[in-house]
C-alpha cells in the first residue's frame, strides 16, 4: 500500500501497475465523464476491472478525467461502444491505439468505424443481446431503438450490483425496461424539452428525427418513465445526455423530481451536465 496525494493506494503485485482503492463495502465506482452531444465516456470500476463505456472524448481529455477522479488511463482493461455516432467513438481509434486494449463493439458498428493506418485494433464482436465477461465485470447489451447501424444499451453487473447505461433512444421499449429491472444505478438519456426543441435553431428535419421513435428521450418520457416503471430498488437516477440547445439541467431536474415525489420514491437523483463530468458514484 503506499500514499499519493494523500489518498490510498495498492498494487496487484510488486511493479504492478498503480490502482485507487474502493471505498470500504463499494463494489463498484461509477464516474459520467462526459455526456451529452460534444461527447459521451462513462467510466465503471471494481479494485480489479476498469472500463469505458464510449469514448466520445479526445485522448487527452479522457486521460485528465480519469486523473480528476484518481483513475489512471494506463489502469483500463477494455471499452464498450454503444454505436458509432462521433460523440461516442470520436476518441476510439487514438485510444485504442495508445492502449492496445479490447474494444468490445457489434460487428455493424465495427464496420463503420476509421482506424489509424498501420493499426489493428482488438476488436471483441459481440451480438446485441449477447452478454460477456470482462475480469470480474459481467455485461449484458441489449438492443435500444436509435438511428444508428446497430444501437445498444448495457447493464453491468459486479458482484451483484447492477449498473445500467442506456444513452440514445427514441423511446423506451418492454426490452429495455426489462433489462435495467434492478440496476442499483441507471445512467439515462433525457436529452430535450420538448417545447424548446420545437421553437429551437434546428432545421425542421432534425427536430423530426429527434422526436421520432428512433431518436432521443424527452424530459416528458423519462418522467412517465419514472412515474410508471424505474425499479423502486434504483438507489441512484443519471439523467444525461442532456441537448445544450434544447433543454436545460434545472428542467430536468424538476420534471424528474416531480415524478419521483409523486412515486414516493427515494431515489437519489442526478443530472449530468453537459461539457462536465459527474461526480463519482460508489455503488
Amino acid at each position: 500500500m503506499i500514499f499519493i496525494a494523500g489518498k490510498c493506494y495498492h498494487t496487484d503485485e510488486p511493479g504492478g501497475r498503480v490502482e485507487a482503492r474502493l471505498q470500504e463495502g463499494t463494489i463498484a465506482k461509477v464516474c459520467v465523464l462526459a455526456s451529452s452531444s460534444s461527447g459521451n465516456c462513462t467510466f465503471i470500476g471494481t479494485d480489479r476491472t476498469r472500463i469505458l463505456v464510449d469514448a466520445g472524448l479526445s485522448r487527452k481529455e479522457i486521460a485528465l478525467r480519469l486523473a480528476s477522479i484518481g483513475e489512471a488511463l494506463e489502469g483500463l482493461d477494455a471499452v464498450l461502444i454503444t454505436h458509432e455516432h462521433s460523440d461516442h467513438v470520436s476518441g476510439l481509434p487514438v485510444l485504442a491505439r495508445a492502449l492496445r486494449i479490447p474494444v468490445y463493439i457489434t460487428r455493424l458498428a465495427a464496420g463503420t468505424l476509421a482506424w489509424p493506418a498501420g493499426f489493428t485494433p482488438k476488436l471483441e464482436i459481440f451480438q446485441a443481446g449477447c452478454g460477456f465477461a470482462i475480469g470480474d465485470l459481467r455485461i449484458q447489451s441489449f438492443t435500444v431503438p436509435h438511428d444508428a447501424i446497430d444501437p445498444v444499451g448495457f447493464c453491468v453487473d459486479a458482484d451483484g450490483v447492477r449498473i445500467g447505461v442506456v444513452m440514445d433512444l427514441g423511446y423506451i421499449p418492454e426490452s429495455v425496461k426489462y433489462h435495467v429491472r434492478g440496476a442499483r444505478l441507471l445512467v439515462l438519456e433525457a436529452n430535450h424539452d420538448v417545447e424548446m426543441l420545437k421553437v429551437g435553431p434546428y432545421p425542421w428535419a432534425v427536430k423530426q428525427r429527434v422526436m421520432g421513435r428512433r431518436g432521443h428521450l424527452s424530459n416528458d418520457v423519462v418522467s412517465e418513465f419514472i412515474l410508471e416503471e424505474l425499479d423502486g430498488g434504483t438507489r441512484t437516477l443519471v439523467l444525461g445526455h442532456l441537448s445544450e440547445h434544447n433543454n436545460h439541467p434545472e428542467i430536468v431536474r424538476l420534471v424528474a423530481d416531480q415524478a419521483l415525489r409523486r412515486r414516493a420514491l427515494a431515489t437519489r437523483l442526478v443530472v449530468a451536465e453537459p461539457r462536465r463530468l459527474s461526480e463519482v458514484f460508489q455503488c
